[in-house]
């Protein structure tokens, strides 16, 4: 079994040198893995059987021998990324490079039951993937609190029907392929981690969809918690006496924020997140803060203003802690890619070695 993880480490290893560098050489790989040459050899030997890597020709430099050049496949392998919110269900089907090469989106039922979310994943994942055979599986990311070491969504906020409902296995059931599922921010912030490279390494997602939430990105790995339920970040209260909110409590940054949404006031929701952000950096000291989700998007700019404005006003010593915001590049896409990539995390990223 140790020699088996070691084997799908190392190979998880030369793959994400493969996304990061367009072409490659063993050289390249070694330096970057701390794998030795003949490891090297092995692995990208195992990954040329595989199909996932291919000969892109041969490097001559001026002095010294000739050097083999490589290169990622990325049709060779494809996944399937669904992003469940309160009013939707948007896939994406991406390849191994984590580009998404189609997407779809349709509505859900209000309060919709397990049931109806099978049926309608059912559906839409034999419309996707089409022609696609080399199909490895399929991510979803799903509303919290849940656990995502079961698979189990626990007790979705605003949702009824969602108490302990074993929706990997339900998922799996229905669609004879493997099934990840985690929570919506975290499978954004994987879209973003496996887009940006190794210098994302601490970094953080927030989504504003329905809701408010986190994905957190901390020393180069996604960030679950002792439960796998990180993430409640719109459950941080930020007013003692604040309104109340699903979740229980009161004066909560998701409460406190959709008042703001509801009295027609996007300049103060905006502002309300960026406090909530910074709270955020002065607990995690991150260096790159990603907003996302369909709500946020359709202010974006208010927002990337309003937030990169707290960060430079209410952070102490802002001219050292550095955080770089922006806007998430895939747009309404990135839950479902990254639940995608997800899943091709699972196979072809680099595990988490204290598993």
């Amino acid at each position: 079994m140790h020699q088996n993880f070691l084997r799908g480490y190392n190979e998880s290893l030369v793959l994400a040198v493969a996304r990061a560098i367009p072409a490659f050489e063993r050289g390249h790989v070694a330096k970057a893995t701390g794998l030795t040459p003949q490891a090297v050899s092995k692995v990208l030997a195992r990954l040329l059987d595989d199909g996932v890597v291919a000969p892109a020709g041969v490097r001559r430099p001026a002095t010294g021998r000739a050097a083999g050049v490589y290169e990622l496949v990325p049709d060779s392998r494809h996944a399937i990324g669904a992003h469940v919110s309160r009013r939707t269900l948007r896939l994406a089907l991406t390849d191994l490079a984590g580009t998404v090469l189609d997407a779809a989106v349709v509505p859900l039922p209000a309060d919709f039951t397990p049931d109806q979310l099978i049926e309608a994943l059912s559906g839409q994942v034999k419309k996707l993937r089409g022609g696609y055979d080399r199909l490895t599986g399929v991510g979803i990311g799903m509303i919290g609190p849940l656990d995502h070491a079961a698979g189990t969504v626990r007790d979705a906020h605003r949702l009824r029907h969602w108490h302990d409902v074993p929706l990997a296995a339900l998922a799996h059931r229905a669609l004879g392929l493997p099934v990840h599922v985690d929570k919506d921010v975290t499978a954004g912030v994987t879209a973003e981690a496996w887009r940006r490279g190794p210098a994302f390494r601490d970094a953080a997602l927030i989504m504003v969809e329905s809701g408010v939430g986190a994905g957190l990105w901390l020393g180069g790995s996604a960030h679950r918690g002792a439960h796998t339920n990180a993430g409640e970040f719109g459950h941080t209260v930020i007013q003692i006496d604040g309104p109340p909110c699903v979740c229980g409590r009161h004066g909560c940054l998701e409460a406190m924020h959709d008042q703001a949404v509801r009295a027609g006031d996007v300049d103060l929701a905006a502002r309300v997140l960026g406090v909530g952000v910074v709270n955020l950096l002065q607990t995690l000291d991150l260096g790159h803060v990603v907003l996302a989700g369909t709500d946020l998007l359709q202010h974006g700019e208010v927002y990337r203003e309003a937030v990169t404005r707290a960060v430079r006003t209410q952070v102490p010593r802002a001219d050292w802690l550095t955080v770089d915001v922006s806007l998430s590049a895939l747009g309404e896409n990135a839950i479902a890619a990254g639940a995608a990539m997800q899943i091709l995390d699972a196979r072809y990223g680099v595990p988490d070695m204290a598993v």
